[in-house]
């Protein structure tokens, strides 16, 4: 069975660009379906993506995410209008609205309210890119002196991915998004989560398959097994703990009220003491760590709830490694 595979761009650290090129290029040759650059306080997402799109011609490139606050809704229009062209129609515009404490404290900015915010951020980008006047009338924009971009894009509407977690948003989601980027929801409630979307496609008038739906976690193939799963669980600890109240009421929703309470108690005593305090079993409920054979399986198991595009991440040195386990993961 073919599976639609996405990989994701490291934006921490030292970044070897020449490396990051042939890294996306193997996974184009090995048939992946996207390559995702994630933006928060480092690299910015475009500078890369525009490199990619030079540098490939197949995969599709998306962002994952970029927020709705550090750039008007018009600018990103523009920007993703352009890498369209640059890539010959390959961009995939990942939005979401991060939180308050990269909003307020790296942006400056006030994070109210978001849901409105990503609502009309979506809907001046689409009419934008189909080439509209520019006259809208929302809560939070006014815009009405009819412009329109100044060049022709490749096309006239580019899949938006929207990265939403609570109900009110994931319904909005289903109303308006062309995909679904959902974060650390646990194996167990996955197909219930995604069927609730489903529904909500159908309520608003459109298929139920509206949305594409991308994993919530990461399968990450690798022989370092126990680093990778400190590293998960360390990730887990600094979302719960650290960014905000929304990852932590989601997994509280889903019925690990208490695990979040332990980690969120163990984070006053640093990181690592958060990262000790996560179970195994949260570990293994949000993502998969091990062999090629254990990410098959989870992609199978994915995909009976209903999962479209899968998440993956496979740790090796060798290039013909890298190609041969993603080519045996994309089936």
């Amino acid at each position: 069975m073919a599976y639609k595979i996405s990989i994701g761009i490291d934006w921490q650290g030292k970044l070897d660009y020449q490396a990051l090129c042939e890294k996306v290029q193997i996974a184009e040759a090995a048939g992946v379906h996207s390559a995702w650059v994630p933006e928060a306080w480092g690299r910015d997402a475009f500078t890369i993506l525009t490199l990619l799109a030079d540098k490939t011609k197949r995969i599709n490139l998306g962002t994952a995410i970029v927020n709705t606050y550090s750039r008007t809704p018009a600018a990103l229009a523009q920007h993703f209008a352009t890498l369209d062209e640059v890539s010959g129609g390959r961009m995939l515009l990942g939005l979401g609205t991060s939180g308050p404490q990269v909003i307020e404290h790296f942006h400056g900015v006030a994070f109210q309210p978001p849901l409105q915010r990503m609502r009309e951020y979506v809907e001046i980008i689409n009419t934008l890119m189909k080439g509209e006047p520019l006259k809208y009338s929302g809560r939070l924009f006014d815009l009405q002196r009819g412009f329109t971009l100044r060049f022709h894009p490749v096309r006239n509407h580019i899949p938006i991915y929207l990265a939403t977690l609570n109900a009110k948003s994931v319904k909005m989601t289903a109303e308006l998004a062309d995909g679904w980027l959902p974060i650390m929801i646990p194996l167990e409630q996955l197909k219930s989560e995604i069927d609730n979307l489903r529904q909500a496609s159908v309520t608003a008038g459109r298929p139920a398959n509206a949305v594409a739906v991308r994993s919530p976690g990461t399968i990450t193939v690798t022989s370092q097994v126990d680093k990778a799963r400190a590293a998960s669980a360390s990730m887990l600890a600094f979302y719960i703990g650290r960014m905000g109240t929304f990852y932590a009421a989601q997994l509280t929703r889903l019925g690990y009220g208490e695990t979040v309470e332990a980690i969120k108690e163990a984070w006053t005593g640093g990181s690592r003491a958060a990262g000790e305090a996560v179970p195994a079993q949260l570990v293994d409920a949000t993502g998969c760590v091990g062999s090629v054979e254990a990410g098959i399986d989870r992609l199978q198991a994915q995909e009976e709830c209903g999962v479209d595009l899968h998440h993956v991440n496979v740790q090796v040195e060798n290039h013909k490694e890298y190609e041969r386990i993603l080519t045996k993961l994309v089936g």
